[in-house]
């Protein structure tokens, strides 16, 4: 079993259990150049707030996309979507990523923004 596929059994793993509770979830996935956020409906059918690095907004405020200042603003920008479309309360679904680093930076800015998890 390679890393990636590792990666993908611990994420279906959290996915269903998330699917079980039935709530609505921030799911992250990052790449070595970009971090992205997502909260997702809790059918899974519907994305009711996105951000990353990509965005115009977050590339005139960093240096690079692929470092923890970088993931502290989208987890900041996340937030305050999701507080915007009505979201206040999330399960955190890291997608068999590390809760480190960049990760955990994200997670950290969207519960000091309001978001609860």
């Amino acid at each position: 079993m390679n890393k990636n596929a590792a990666r993908l059994r611990r994420a279906r793993k959290t996915r269903a259990k998330i699917a079980d509770l039935n709530k609505v979830r921030l799911c992250v996935f990052r790449t070595n150049n970009h971090i992205y956020a997502q909260v997702i409906s809790a059918e899974g059918d519907k994305v009711l707030a996105q951000a990353s690095t990509l965005e115009a907004d977050v590339r005139a405020n960093i240096k690079h996309g692929s470092n923890v200042e970088a993931a502290t603003l989208v987890g900041k920008r996340i937030a305050e979507k999701a507080k915007a479309a009505g979201v206040d309360t999330v399960a955190f679904d890291r997608s068999g990523f590390q809760y480190h680093g960049r990760v955990k930076a994200l997670a950290e800015a969207a519960r000091e923004n309001g978001l609860s998890f």
